[in-house]
């Protein structure tokens, strides 16, 4: 699922390409994209892109009649831009928005299509949509504490709940409790306030870090390679791959059809976590299946 550094980036490629634009057509090849029923998605067709922007995870485009377009691209959706006139034929491909100088292209590489496009009236229906995560490059460390400690949970999980913290999901959750040298089933409650200031800076330097790695790798092309695993990332998909810091091979919690990476020498005085009993802890702590998951964590 595209976390925020990769929203942030698709935002500002989108608005550089279409914010004073008008969408000239619209080819929708699975309905079941579209979640609501009115406004119609087609009456779109003809007006001019207003706004972009994000609420988390989710991506907004704000058109002259303040209507709504919300996308939630969810694990496998992505954006692709494409030639004038490109249509939609693939099995992958969900939807065509055309304009006069190419075509934004929603593509869902899943046989379980769970990427969503909410039609809204206007930006006020927007706030029925935000889960209400604190922005973590914005927040002050006493914000992000009273957050954090707001409800008892495994660390990895607290800083992935949408309800706490805004566009943090399983890949940066990983680096930043690997930056933090944090434990990933360490409970909230029982971090100090030198751990939560780390934890704080940590979640800080590793999002903006990978924001401006990723507006640096797309400069003035379109994003076409938004993934939750990159080559410079220290432990998330590291499996079994020497630490960057201390050389010490990748360890992995496997739970609930995710898993969790870190470093055992920095982040866990050296100690293995036993992966059977923690990947039963983590589940008591963690949604037990994959639409719980989409649930509780979509953002």
């Amino acid at each position: 699922m595209p976390e925020l550094p990769d929203i942030v980036v698709y935002v500002e490629s989108l608005r550089r390409m279409l914010v004073g634009k008008s969408i000239e057509n619209i080819q929708l090849r699975s309905p079941f994209l579209v979640r609501t029923f009115e406004p119609d998605l087609m009456d779109c067709c003809g007006k001019t892109i207003k706004r972009i922007d994000h609420i988390a995870k989710r991506i907004y485009w704000q058109l002259e009649d303040d209507t709504c377009l919300l996308f939630h691209l969810m694990i496998a959706g992505r954006f692709h831009w494409r030639k004038v006139g490109t249509k939609p034929r693939s099995k992958n491909d969900l939807l065509a928005i055309q304009f006069a100088f190419g075509c934004l292209m929603l593509t869902e590489a899943s046989g379980k299509k769970r990427a969503s496009l909410f039609v809204l009236n206007s930006a006020d229906e927007l706030a029925a949509h935000d889960r209400g995560g604190l922005d973590v490059v914005a927040a002050s460390l006493a914000e992000f504490k009273e957050r954090l400690t707001q409800e008892n949970h495994t660390v990895k999980r607290a800083l992935a709940d949408p309800r706490l913290f805004s566009g943090i999901g399983n890949a940066y959750s990983d680096e930043i409790l690997h930056a933090a040298k944090l434990s990933p089933v360490t409970w909230t409650s029982r971090l100090d306030d030198e751990q939560i200031e780390r934890l704080h800076r940590a979640s800080v330097e590793v999002l903006q870090h990978w924001i401006e790695s990723l507006r640096a790798e797309s400069l003035d092309k379109f994003p076409e390679k938004v993934t939750a695993f990159r080559k410079d990332m220290a432990v998330h998909g590291k499996f079994g791959v020497p630490c960057p810091i201390c050389s010490t091979q990748v360890q992995r919690i496997v739970y609930a059809n995710n898993e969790c990476n870190y470093c055992p020498t920095c982040q866990n005085g050296g100690r293995i976590l036993a992966d059977r009993s923690l990947s039963r802890l983590l589940k008591s702590d963690w949604p037990r299946t994959v639409q719980q998951w989409e649930e509780h964590f979509g953002g």
